[in-house]
């Protein structure tokens, strides 16, 4: 992925958190805990790669603090060698939320699932998002219930047979960057949990984000739904499949670059040949743009089919955060006359009640 100076902010989300000038590695971010995953999980990827990226941030560890729901990736904080909260099913984002709001200090990171954020957790998820609090939030979505032994989740194809839907799924599937879109996301990204470069770059740049950032991340479960995706790790396949959005450039992929997007005659974004679309009418990607729709669109290309799949970042603007808007809140409210607290019980909206 190509750099491309935007014009945002650097170190946006971490402005207010403590750095050190201690050169760190990765093996500082490992605990002392054994990783219980299952041989060949796409979570031991992610964790490796956050463990080898944070050093490069220059925060302190105890400035640090992952904070995960239920499920397999929720055993993450187990394996930092930071501050962490193993908490409850679905409610991350809230315990999170609160943490953030109150420790301006801390660079907060959410681990969930795509069961723990989007069913129990789906309401906590998109306030999160809605508000703005300054957390990155990584949704590991394979697909499947892993931790429970195999049921369907939110992010099932329909049809899909598991040991809750024998005769298939009669469920429509989420798709996490749209709803993260339309609960209005300053950050929002896709990458793959075998694509370590990838990964590393949407990771920094949602480290580097003020505001709620979700990264999505595509994650194999071996044991039940392994190869769910498959095609967008083979060679023949991904060239075709896999859409990379790099600021700043036009958006073509295949294997020869071949393919591109355009707008559509109805106003949304449609793949064609660039032959046929031709250079000058190529979408140039710009993930800066206040309105949600483009990115939205763009979110639109992928199905459940995984025939058109974008990675990278999708939206990537800037609004005031919750947490810092209810910390100028309370220093104003501090600084304003004091209450009196006589002249409010006996206010007119008090009532005797016999």
């Amino acid at each position: 992925m190509t750099q491309v100076d935007l014009g945002l902010p650097k170190l946006g989300g971490l402005d207010l958190v403590p750095t050190t000038d201690e050169k760190q590695k990765t093996k500082d971010y490992k605990s002392d805990q054994e990783v219980r995953w299952c041989p060949g999980c796409g979570d031991y990827v992610v964790l490796n790669t956050v463990q080898s990226f944070l050093p490069t941030l220059g925060l302190k560890r105890e400035n640090i603090v992952f904070i995960s729901g239920i499920g397999c990736s929720s055993r993450f904080p187990y394996y930092m060698n930071t501050y962490g909260m193993h908490s409850i099913h679905g409610r991350a984002p809230a315990i999170a939320t609160g943490l953030a709001t109150t420790r301006p200090d801390l660079s907060v990171w959410v681990i969930t699932g795509d069961g723990d954020a989007l069913s129990i957790g789906g309401n906590h998820l998109i306030h999160a998002l809605r508000r703005n609090v300054n957390l990155k939030i990584l949704l590991f979505n394979n697909r499947i219930y892993g931790l429970t032994k195999g049921q369907y989740s939110p992010t099932s194809e329909s049809g899909k047979i598991t040991k809750s839907t024998p005769m298939g799924s009669l469920d429509t599937p989420f798709n996490p960057i749209s709803l993260a879109i339309g609960a209005e996301a300053t950050f929002v990204a896709r990458a793959l949990d075998s694509d370590r470069k990838g990964l590393t770059e949407v990771l920094t740049a949602a480290a580097q984000h003020r505001g709620s950032a979700l990264v999505e991340i595509y994650q194999n479960c071996p044991i039940f739904n392994d190869g769910a995706f498959d095609v967008l790790k083979d060679a023949d396949e991904s060239a075709r499949r896999i859409i990379p959005l790099t600021p700043g450039e036009p958006v073509r992929f295949g294997t020869e670059g071949e393919y591109g997007l355009a707008r559509s005659p109805w106003g949304g974004l449609e793949v064609g040949k660039v032959s046929e679309i031709g250079e000058d009418n190529l979408i140039v990607h710009d993930p800066t743009i206040a309105d949600s729709t483009y990115a939205f669109a763009l979110s639109r290309l992928s199905d459940e089919t995984l025939s058109y799949t974008p990675t990278g970042i999708f939206r990537h603007i800037t609004r005031p955060t919750y947490d810092d808007q209810v910390r100028a809140q309370i220093d104003q409210a501090a600084q304003a006359k004091p209450a009196d607290l006589q002249a409010l019980l006996r206010g007119k909206d008090t009532w005797t009640v016999e």
